[in-house]
C-alpha cells in the first residue's frame, strides 16, 4: 500500500532528521560557550571539547533507530506498520530534539563555570547525563515498537 510506505518514510525522515538537527543545535550551543570560556581560560580546552560534544549523541540515536526500523520499509508493509514507524520517528525526533537542547544548556553552563576557574567537570558530566537518559529511553521505545511491528 503506497500510503503505508509514505508514512514509513516520513517516520524515518523524522527519526534521523530531527535528532541530527538536535545534535547540530546542541553542539553549537555548547561550542559557543566553549569559545567564550577560552577567552578566560584557554588551558581547559579538553574539558570544553568533551562537554561540547555530549549533545551530539542524539543524532547517533536517530541512526540507531533507523537501523532498527529499516527492514520493515517494504512495498508490502501494512498501514499499521507505516503508522507505527511514523509514530516511532515522531517520538524519537521530538524527544531527541528536547534532550539535546537542554543537555546543551547544562553543558554550556558547566563550560562557563570551568572557564571561570571552578572545578565542575565531573559534576557537569553527571548532570548532563539526566537529559541523555530520555533520549536513551526513546531508543529503547523504538526497539520495542520495532519488535511489535
Amino acid at each position: 500500500m503506497a500510503t503505508a510506505i509514505i508514512l514509513g518514510y516520513i517516520g524515518v525522515a523524522l527519526m534521523v532528521g530531527l535528532p541530527g538537527m538536535a545534535s547540530c543545535i546542541g553542539t553549537s550551543i555548547a561550542g559557543q560557550a566553549a569559545v567564550g570560556a577560552m577567552k578566560k581560560n584557554n588551558s581547559a580546552f579538553g574539558s570544553y571539547m568533551v562537554l561540547a560534544a555530549i549533545p551530539g549523541s542524539q543524532g547517533l540515536y536517530g541512526f540507531v533507530g533507523f537501523f532498527l526500523i529499516k527492514d520493515f520499509l517494504t512495498s508490502s508493509m501494512s498501514l499499521l506498520q507505516g503508522a507505527a514507524i511514523l509514530g516511532a520517528g515522531l517520538l524519537m525526533g521530538v524527544v531527541c530534539l528536547a534532550s539535546s537542547y537542554y543537555q546543551a544548556k547544562v553543558c554550556a553552563n558547566g563550560i562557563t563555570a570551568i572557564g571561570n576557574g571552578h572545578d565542575v567537570m565531573g559534576k557537569t558530566l553527571i548532570l548532563a547525563a539526566f537529559p541523555e537518559l530520555y533520549a536513551i529511553l526513546t531508543v529503547a521505545a523504538v526497539f520495542l515498537i520495532s519488535a511489535m511491528i
